[in-house]
């Protein structure tokens, strides 16, 4: 017997599922979020109250919503997983006619006291849904086509309105994550074989199509793609983002210019620097020592995850988790892609870190939903 599972067994009655509790991965991203406080408070210039004081209470109450999913039995969720994807559906449909918008984009839902974007929480629900398809679903019939067409549809049609916000970067994180739940569940791979050619000839039609009336995507997503590709050719207009955020980058060296002392974020010359970019003004501050220590919490929590999803018995479980896991390396490597340089900027907020309300309470009910994994799993 080991010791966890001695300290349950004599541990009091209703007590035993906070033994169970990986409490290990939310001191992780508590210490995440932690350095994402700090950074606020730097971009700030001192000031708790504009930033990092709002995205503290922002993370306090996500965590009481992750603790209440944590105790919460995974049968149950299990079963309200059709329920959250036709909810998240129809919250993307209202977005699409009545949504706020912002920045050239109508991606939200303005409450008054936080403005959700439906899309962040698709991501969770799409997962959740297809995990419980897959669970259901006779394993002999897994690679058959009629049963691979209702993943594809179920991941496709939110993905249209996300397209229609516009929302790119979201929009391919779904089909994504989706994807590799697909694949987890054992969906013959043939099948991804040819949509990476689809997807190859997708890619071909958006630059063969650009200037006609059918294109397939906005002249502002080409302009990204184009910066993308040379962002010195215009360094003061569709470039000046990423080549600050290089410069940012570089000027931090080894150790940083220290806290508080970045001159890009301080001197406003690093835009979106409390969002998108706030991963540059860390490298400027705390210099590759910083960024690298970060990098590693990242890469722990993530092993963390597919450790969960590996050992887990339950196939709904394993199947949530895996589809959790890469969401969360998708936010990893399209944030960071983009701020380096090598992709395109398509606005994803990095974990934890990055200010805004949906994206911080999202990651922290997902985390929710794998720690009931964990404490409910089949031991």
């Amino acid at each position: 017997m080991s010791f966890l599972e001695y300290r349950v067994k004599f541990a009091p009655a209703g007590f035993a599922k906070v033994l169970y509790v990986n409490w290990g991965l939310y001191l992780l991203i508590t210490a995440v979020a932690a350095i994402g406080w700090l950074m606020l408070y730097s971009i700030a210039g001192g000031d708790m109250s504009q930033w990092a004081g709002p995205q503290m209470k922002r993370y306090g109450v996500g965590m009481i919503l992750s603790l209440v999913l944590c105790f919460t039995p995974i049968w149950f969720w299990r079963s309200m997983s059709g329920a959250a994807y036709v909810s998240t559906f129809i919250l993307l449909i209202i977005v699409h006619f009545f949504g706020a918008v912002g920045m050239g984009a109508q991606r939200w839902i303005d409450l008054g006291f936080i403005r959700l974007q439906p899309s962040e929480f698709m991501k969770v629900s799409l997962i959740m849904m297809l995990a419980t398809y897959y669970d259901w679903l006779d394993d002999r019939k897994v690679s058959r086509p009629l049963w691979v067409l209702i993943p594809v549809l179920l991941i496709i049609t939110p993905t249209i309105l996300v397209i229609l916000e516009p929302n790119l970067g979201t929009s391919l994180m779904l089909i994504v994550a989706g994807a590799a739940v697909m694949f987890a569940a054992g969906v013959s791979l043939w099948y991804f074989v040819v949509v990476i050619g689809l997807l190859g000839g997708g890619i071909a039609g958006i630059f063969l199509l650009r200037g006609t009336p059918w294109q397939l995507i906005h002249d502002y997503q080409y302009k990204r793609i184009d910066t993308f590709l040379d962002p010195s050719a215009d360094p003061l207009g569709a470039g000046y983002n990423i080549m600050q955020a290089k410069i940012a980058l570089g000027s931090g060296g080894w150790t940083g210019k220290g806290f508080m002392q970045g001159t890009q974020s301080r001197l406003n010359f690093l835009p979106e620097k409390h969002t998108d970019f706030i991963f540059t003004t860390l490298g400027e501050e705390f210099g590759f020592v910083g960024a690298i220590s970060l990098l590693a919490l990242y890469a722990t929590i993530l092993i963390f995850l597919f450790w969960a999803a590996v050992h887990n018995k339950d196939r709904f479980s394993s199947l949530m988790i895996i589809g959790i896991a890469v969401n969360f390396f998708l936010y990893l490597a399209v944030n960071l892609g983009m701020v380096m340089g090598m992709a395109p900027v398509v606005g994803v907020p990095l974990p934890f870190l990055s200010y805004g309300g949906s994206a911080t309470l999202v990651l922290l009910l997902a985390f929710g939903l794998v720690q009931s994994a964990i404490v409910h799993r089949l031991r």
